[in-house]
């Protein structure tokens, strides 16, 4: 930049192809290369457009933002929001919720190029969300996204850990302060950890069972039968509030929400893994007893879930506007739509939908049957 400035953009030019050498190449190459900017000039349709390809021209790899006080940013083509706002400042970046683009509001994934005014958007409350990682691209973001999840998850798990601990105390009828502190401690030198925040982590992470924790620390207590199961025990369920993070998996082969019959699984890393008891992938469970976890949902829960709803419709012009209309209207958000075409007469449209519960999602399939062209409704 400081050639450009001094001796022009053909200096700049010079420089970028490596200065020495064959002067006399050099300043020939640099002639057509100005004429072809003469030749951009006179076919551009405005001094805008000009300006936009010669800085494309000269710098390739690179896009050149600002912020709103004039500020100018570097960042690699491709970069995002997400990317900005971390490249400012790494407390902006973890708590930014949206962005504006030349004073427009815009989705955090959006692809930023030169010459852009891009604001960042925060709140105090915020914090980076994991599906980040899909579109950010500078080192700097990446890693400071993944720090923050980790910890985050640890935190997380800590958390369930005491909470699946403390239920399982509960049904052997004990209290945590009443534990055998001695024997507490053979149990962690067992399992190689530092103090009680460390197996609860573990727990939480689905690395350790609760169950088998909590009979090792009363092994010799004469509530349990030596067989590894208390033939008193309650059958009390884990309380699924939906809110406990990144150590509450609900996955995607079945969608489950509140409402529907519910078990949960221990899953190595990823804490307890809710399935509705209906779905196909917890038969690779059924060998492993010790890893189902009685659950069930919370009476009151604010926030919403994802559904898939899957349905035929009659392939013409407005179907799919006609059904994204009648979900709106039921107040549920549409999160990702497929279009499979089955013939030349029907399409087959599968929506990922927001509901809060199984009643809602009932309303939103209710309304949908009412639509002429809609038929064979179903969710996974």
């Amino acid at each position: 930049m400081d050639d450009v400035g001094e001796t022009g953009i053909a200096a700049h030019w010079l420089y970028k192809s490596g200065g020495g050498g064959d002067r006399t190449g050099a300043h020939k190459r640099a002639r057509e290369w100005l004429r072809s900017i003469i030749e951009m000039q006179q076919t551009a349709g405005n001094p805008q457009e000009f300006l936009e390809n010669v800085k494309v021209d000269l710098f390739p790899d690179a896009v050149y933002t600002f912020t709103p006080k004039g500020r100018i940013i570097e960042l690699p083509r491709g970069a995002t929001a997400v990317d900005f706002a971390y490249a400012i400042h790494t407390d902006l970046g973890n708590t930014c919720t949206g962005v504006r683009i030349n004073r427009r509001l815009a989705p955090l994934s959006t692809q930023l190029t030169t010459g852009t005014t891009v604001e960042i958007i925060k709140s105090p409350g915020a914090r980076p969300n994991p599906a980040w990682l899909n579109f950010v691209i500078t080192t700097k973001a990446r890693s400071h996204i993944r720090h923050y999840l980790k910890n985050l998850q640890q935190d997380e798990a800590v958390a369930l850990g005491k909470r699946l601990f403390n239920r399982q105390l509960e049904l052997l009828k004990i209290r945590y302060d009443e534990l055998d502190q001695t024997q507490l401690r053979k149990v962690l030198t067992e399992y190689k950890l530092n103090d009680e925040n460390d197996l609860f982590r573990e727990i939480g992470l689905g690395n350790q069972m609760a169950p088998l924790i909590a009979r090792k620390l009363m092994a010799s207590d004469k509530k349990d039968t030596g067989n590894g199961k208390n033939d008193n025990e309650p059958t009390m369920p884990f309380v699924i509030k939906g809110t406990e993070g990144m150590v509450i998996n609900f996955p995607k082969c079945c969608y489950p929400i509140p409402g529907d019959p519910i078990i949960g699984f221990a899953s190595a890393g990823r804490g307890i893994v809710i399935h509705q008891q209906s779905c196909k992938n917890i038969a690779e469970y059924r060998n492993q007893p010790e890893k189902w976890i009685n659950v069930e949902w919370e009476n009151h829960i604010n926030r919403d879930f994802p559904a898939y709803i899957r349905m035929n419709a009659t392939n013409q012009r407005g179907v799919l506007a006609t059904v994204a209309s009648a979900i709106a209207d039921q107040e549920a958000n549409i999160l990702n739509v497929d279009i499979k075409d089955k013939d030349d007469r029907y399409t087959t449209l599968e929506f990922i939908i927001e509901v809060r519960n199984r009643q809602h999602l009932a309303h939103v399939i209710r309304r949908i049957r009412g639509i002429k062209h809609v038929s064979q409704i179903s969710r996974r």
